[in-house]
This record gives structure tokens, C-alpha cells and sequence, in this order.
């Protein structure tokens, strides 16, 4: 039998099981629930990998990467070098660890070790997102020696973004202000937390100290200077990098400087929740703990729990400094991406508190879940660009990606099922 039918008989069988999963879930998310979504996420991988495959071979680069979807709700892919290229082979992998499906291993691999160069990275921040999403996944499933250094090479890269006197990773290498015509040459954003899980991983293959060392540091600055007395987020915080002093904290992707970006808070959350089990330093646990209670018991989180994309979005005294690209910046679009992350982190963050604490921490990321995988976000085979999610919002400011799938929302919506899968079952989240 050609492969090109094997392919199809697959993709068949696929179809027929995930027509089960495009039901409105009820508040009984079990075993059968995530099940029937992991599933239906297993045959969007598979007509997503059938149209960026025709992509290369129609003569585009062999490095695309799916991002988005465009204007025409036909898929958007970019090259390796944005922050969000681990994100599709990360999928993959979860996917697979899943299903044991191995026509998505066979490309979780190919599309992992397209990444390799990419170990040696050094222009932007994003090699966590980028390498640990694809390779650490790998590594973990597949235990090859090869991804561990691959890996270790990818932290020493990152590494050299960190500068001693701030005590932080350089996010981007400039940041121009969205007020008058200032530029900042070490900015630091609220996501660049999420990269610190690769260097807690180098730290403890390698047994090199320094990773866990630069990693705490910037997680001591980050919860120094990015958080304000409510544990709202902002999302960059400009250094002098001579004097290591705050020079301004503003907004690139929020509504306002002193508002709160939802996918920010998202990633703050996430990562203060990883970076207390990397280190059962307490404070990193209380900081966790505050981020998400200022996410959760939010006066303008919309019932079923998806944020807004800002939560201050169109209120009196946040007023954006400049006029945003998109001519509907004020609209109050939800963040899909920004529930998933925060799902997937909330679940990890109720295994370390005791009691009530837990139980409500748990309550949200499931009822996020449930919401996620209703028909109002859970998209259709063949639409969507094949993203299992609707409904994300990635640039306002810059009016792009504006009510549209993204990567990374599926990514952490899949991971977050196989956490809460693990916890159905009892199993330890790591």
C-alpha cells in the first residue's frame, strides 16, 4: 500500500473517533473527556502536518513553522528563528505521549531536529519556548543522549543574554517606547520567565550550577521589579545595563502601562509555579499563589473564566499612550491562549497548596478546560487553519493576530489535558 493511503486510512480512523470529542463537554470532565480531546487534537495535527507539508513541497522554505492563520483562514507559518517555531513539534510530542501514535512521532521528530541549529541561538530570549518545547519534550519521551546536549547548548546560548549587574536575560536587544521617541536597549518582559525551565534543566543534566544560579537570579529581579503591590503584572521593565537600575516599565502587547495584559499574567503564573518546584524556595510558591489569585478572583473575569485580553481594557484611567495599529483596540476580545496557559499552570500550582486552596485552583483550570473544549473555542476539522482553539489574540497594539488561532494556545491547551489526565489517574504531574 502507497504511504500516501496509509496516510488517508489513518486519517480516517482519526476522523471517525474524533467526531465524539466536537460535543459541548459538561462540567464531568473525566477520562472520556480528555480522551475524545486528545483525540481530536491528534487528527487536527494530522490535516495541519498535510498542509504545511504541501507548503514545502510547493517550493516554500523547508523551515516553516505553523504560527496562525491568515486574512483568509488558510494557515500562517513563519521560519525558524521566531519564538514560536518549538511550539508545533511540542504538540506533537504531547500528542504522541498520549496516543503512541507513531506517525506523530516519526514527524515530531522531523520537526524537532529541524531546530538544530538553533542550540547556538543567541539573538532574542525565546530559546526555552523554542528548544524546550520541541527537544525537551523529545529528550523526555525518547531519552536521546544527542537532545540532552542539544539542550545544554541551547541554555549556555541563553546565558549570554544575562548580564550580572541587572540580574535578569535580556529579552529583546531594543525596546522602543510607545511614548515619545525613547529606545531601550535591555528590556526585560514578563515572559522571559517562561525560558528558565530550560535552564533548570541544563543545570541538573549537566551538573553545571551556573543555569540554576542566572535562572533564580532572574526570577528574584523579575519578582522584584515587575509586579506591582496587587500582583498584576507589567509587561517589560527597562534596565540600565551599566548601573542595573529600572529605567521604565511600560507595555508592548497590553492596553496600557498600568493595566494588566492577560497572556502576561498567564506566563507569570506559569512560571513562578515552575520555577518554586525547580526550587521549593517558598517565596517563588507565594508569589505563584498571588498571580493567580489576582487572575482568578478578578472582578472583570468573564463567568466562564476565558480573559479578556487585557483586564483593564476600556477602563477609566488606562488609556493607551499611543494609538494602536488595530483600529478596534478598545473591543474586548478574549484570549484564549491566555485561559490555556493559565489552566495548564493552575493545575500544577493546586498540587502545592493544601486544602481549600488547591480545590479552588483546580475548580478554575477545570472549568477553563470544560469552556475550551466546548463548541464557543473548539474548532471543526477543516477550519480554523486545523488549530484546535479559536479564539486567541496575539498583538493587539501592533493589530495582528487579532481574534485568531495561535500555536501556542494549543499547545498548553493539549498539555494541560495530560496533566489533569495524570491527575484523574493519580500520577505525579513530574
Amino acid at each position: 500500500m502507497k504511504k500516501q493511503n496509509v496516510f488517508a486510512c489513518i486519517l480516517f480512523t482519526i476522523f471517525l473517533s474524533a467526531c465524539f470529542s466536537l460535543k459541548k463537554i459538561g462540567t464531568g470532565y473525566s477520562v472520556d473527556s480528555v480522551r475524545n480531546n486528545v483525540v481530536n487534537a491528534q487528527q487536527m495535527l494530522y490535516l495541519m502536518l498535510q498542509t504545511a507539508n504541501k507548503k514545502i513541497n510547493a517550493g516554500d522554505n523547508i523551515n516553516i513553522y505553523p504560527r496562525s492563520t491568515n486574512k483568509k483562514g488558510e494557515l500562517f507559518t513563519t521560519d525558524l528563528y521566531e519564538w514560536t517555531s518549538g511550539f508545533f513539534p511540542g504538540s506533537l510530542w504531547y500528542v504522541y505521549e498520549y496516543t503512541k501514535d507513531s506517525v506523530l512521532k516519526y514527524n515530531a521528530v522531523k520537526w524537532t531536529e529541524k531546530l538544530e541549529k538553533l542550540q547556538y541561538f543567541t539573538e532574542h530570549h525565546d530559546l526555552g519556548f523554542m528548544m524546550y518545547c520541541s527537544y525537551g519534550n523529545a529528550y523526555r519521551l525518547t531519552g536521546n543522549t544527542v537532545y540532552r546536549q542539544i539542550l545544554i547548548n541551547a541554555a549556555t546560548a541563553l546565558c549570554t543574554r544575562f548580564n550580572q549587574k541587572v540580574g535578569a536575560i535580556k529579552s529583546w536587544n531594543s525596546f522602543k517606547s510607545r511614548h515619545g521617541n525613547a529606545t531601550y536597549y535591555y528590556p526585560v518582559i514578563i515572559d522571559n520567565m517562561m525560558n528558565l525551565e530550560l535552564l533548570f534543566f541544563a543545570s541538573k543534566v549537566s551538573g553545571n550550577d551556573f543555569f540554576r544560579k542566572v535562572a533564580i537570579k532572574h526570577a528574584e529581579t523579575t519578582m522584584k521589579n515587575h509586579f506591582r503591590p496587587d500582583f498584576s503584572s507589567y509587561h517589560v521593565v527597562c534596565y540600565d545595563s551599566i548601573m542595573g537600575s529600572v529605567l521604565t516599565k511600560e507595555t508592548a502587547q497590553g492596553y496600557a502601562d498600568n493595566s494588566t495584559w492577560a497572556r502576561g499574567q498567564a506566563w507569570a503564573i506559569y512560571g513562578y509555579t515552575m520555577v518554586y518546584r525547580e526550587t521549593k524556595d517558598t517565596r517563588f510558591l507565594e508569589t505563584a499563589r498571588r498571580l493567580a489569585d489576582y487572575f482568578v478572583d478578578n472582578k472583570n473575569l468573564p463567568a466562564d473564566d476565558i480573559p479578556y485580553w487585557d483586564f483593564n481594557a476600556n477602563q477609566q484611567g488606562f488609556i493607551p499612550g499611543v494609538k494602536s495599529k488595530a483600529n478596534n483596540v478598545s473591543i474586548l476580545y478574549r484570549d484564549v491562549s491566555a485561559a490555556a496557559i493559565t489552566s495548564s499552570a493552575l493545575l500544577e500550582l493546586s498540587a502545592y497548596v493544601n486544602g481549600s486552596l488547591g480545590r479552588k485552583y483546580r475548580s478554575v483550570a477545570l472549568k477553563m478546560l470544560t469552556t475550551l473544549s466546548s463548541n464557543v473555542y473548539l474548532a471543526q476539522p477543516d477550519t480554523n487553519g486545523n488549530f484546535i482553539l479559536k479564539h486567541s489574540v496575539g498583538n493587539i497594539p501592533n493589530g495582528t493576530e487579532i481574534d485568531s488561532p495561535l500555536v501556542y494556545a494549543d499547545y498548553y491547551y493539549i498539555e494541560a489535558l495530560l496533566r489533569y489526565n495524570k491527575l484523574l489517574k493519580g500520577q505525579p504531574l513530574f
